[in-house]
This record gives structure tokens, sequence and C-alpha cells, in this order.
């Protein structure tokens, strides 16, 4: 009888301090999830950040056993969506598929309607994928290599755009025309497919590109490619250069992530179905196949790991940006 009563005590002491999850938590993680479930992707359909959310969406629906909605909030370098998911309730029914640009918008624009880090509890990394400098068809077609763009371009006024202000592809654009010595214009849209419609329309000269996005206008000769980032070449494009490999500086070697986040607070028992059915998915052959055929390169993060690459990411922009002296209005 006195073991029982010591094992009760043990227990709700255990319970008052945070150390076992509470009862409805366990229900809940039990019931989790009895409702279809909600991606927010913070970038308009289309783009690579919406093809990777929707490679991940459908294979957790077999996983988890309900629907996965999509919904596309774009605006304002991605932090409309993320400010949104971030406020959602914490119940494991608003979650968030996005890229690198949580950390860097924030950095740039000086301003953190949320919290990279602490306001969101980490499901895992899906994968990895080079950006591809690309040229269209306002520059001549008989340019078709950088250095060949580059001797183009200089005393030229250029317009090159990016798929977000404050973006990877934003920087890049930058730092390509410091590094080469180009004088250039920055033309930010609200996601990829805008940014590849106005560069087949001849409104902009180039731009940093994402194979999920712009892959097939690349191998159909629509867009030109002419250099990557990253430190290995791109499976399908293995012609086409890294920067590095071209004299660029190792600044381009810069590599970010795709993910799922849940808002912070989420019940445990919740986080941790996510992330089983996640990590089931993210690991699948198929699921790897389906990434390799748009070159993003499988590398699956559990949350921890996850986390580390977010913070870590987070202090590489940060010292970019300053470098840059990168900022972004409003």
């Amino acid at each position: 009888m006195n073991a029982m009563r010591f094992e009760r005590r043990s227990l709700l002491g255990a319970l008052a301090a945070g150390l076992l999850p509470a009862p409805a938590a366990l229900a809940q993680g039990a019931s989790y999830p009895d409702r279809p479930v909600r991606f927010i992707v913070p970038f308009p359909p289309g783009g690579g950040t919406d093809v990777w959310a929707r490679i991940a969406a459908e294979g957790m629906q077999a996983e988890l056993g309900q629907p996965i909605v999509i919904e596309n909030r774009g605006g304002a370098g991605g932090m409309v969506g993320t400010e949104a998911a971030a406020k959602a309730p914490p119940d494991g029914y608003t979650l968030l598929f996005t890229i690198t640009t949580h950390i860097q918008t924030p950095v740039v624009t000086k301003r953190f309607p949320y919290d990279p880090v602490a306001d969101f509890a980490p499901i895992g990394r899906l994968g990895t994928t080079a950006i591809t400098f690309c040229v269209g068809p306002a520059v001549p077609a008989s340019v078709r290599s950088m250095a060949e763009f580059t001797a183009w371009a200089r005393d030229r006024d250029l317009s090159l755009g990016s798929y977000a202000a404050g973006s990877s592809g934003h920087a890049f654009a930058l730092m390509l025309a410091e590094e080469a010595k180009l004088r250039m214009t920055h033309v930010p849209y609200r996601g990829e497919t805008p940014m590849l419609q106005d560069m087949l329309a001849g409104q902009i000269h180039g731009g940093f590109h994402s194979m999920a996005s712009a892959g097939e206008m690349m191998k159909a000769g629509r867009v030109r490619p002419l250099g990557s980032s990253g430190e290995r070449r791109v499976p399908s494009l293995p012609e086409v250069p890294t920067l590095l490999e071209l004299g660029f500086s190792r600044r381009f070697t810069f590599n970010g992530f795709s993910g799922l986040l849940a808002p912070a607070r989420t019940p445990r028992p919740v986080v941790d179905r996510l992330v089983q059915a996640f990590s089931v998915v993210a690991n699948k052959p198929e699921t790897h196949g389906r990434l390799l055929a748009i070159d993003t390169f499988p590398s699956y993060q559990d949350p921890a790991a996850f986390r580390a690459q977010i913070e870590r990411n987070l202090r590489e922009w940060t010292e970019i940006a300053t470098a840059l002296n990168l900022s972004v209005e409003g």
C-alpha cells in the first residue's frame, strides 16, 4: 500500500513539474489527427517551396490517415505566411513548410514578427538544393557562359530578379554583381513563378532559380543556366559549373534548407506523431527519387539537428547580410 501511495505521489509530482505530458495532451496525441491538417507555404503555388511541400504532404497523408491541405500564403518575403503559422493554435493542425527565408527575411528587414527559433518546434528537414543563375531572352542567344555574360553585361544596366527580397537569390545577385563588377537593379518578386514568367517575357535579364521551379525551362533551353551555387554541380546539369569553379567566392556555398515546423507549445505527443510520419516519408526511396528528379538532395534531419541548422543559418546569414549591407524596406 505504501509503495502504491509513493508511486502515485511520484507520478503527480512529475506531472506538476512538467516532466510527463498531462493526461489531456496524452489523449490528444492518441487521437491526433482526427481531421485534415494544413501546411502553410509562405510563397505562391508553383515555386520550389510549394513543390517540396506537396511531396512531403502527399506522403504524410498516408502515414497520418488524414488529408493535408496546402495553403499558399505569400507576401513580405515569406513573413506573412510564417507569422500566421507562428500565431496559429498549437494543436498540430496548422504547420509551416518553409525554406531558408524563414531566417533570412527578418534579418534583412530588421523586423521580427516571429522568432525563427523560439516560436517553432522543428519536425524535420527534407532536403537541400542549389540555386542556379539563369538568363532569359533579354540577353542575346549567343551568350552561353558566365564569361560571355559578364563580358556582355559590363557597362550595361542589368535587372536581376529574386524570388523574395532578402533571400539567397537576392544576396547572390548582389554578390555576383559585386564580384563581376556589374551594374545591377534588383527586382524582387513574391515567389519564383512570377519571376520566371517575367524572365521568359524578357522583362528582366536574369536571376537565381531553383531546379524545382525552373529546371524544365533550363533543360528545354528557354532560360540558360550559367552557374550554380553550392560545392557540387547540379546532377541534371553536369555541364554547368558551380560559381566556385568559375572563380567566385565561397560565399556562394551558403547552404539552406526546406523543412516542416509546428508552432511552439504544440503538445509533445502531437509533435512526436508528426516527427514519426515525416521521418518515414523523408527517408523513403520513392521520396528520394522524386527529390532527385528535381535536383534536390535528400538530406533528412531530425528535430534536434534541424533546430541546430536553423540556428547556424541564422548566424551565417546575419554575417552575410551585414557584410553586404543587405537590407529591405517595407
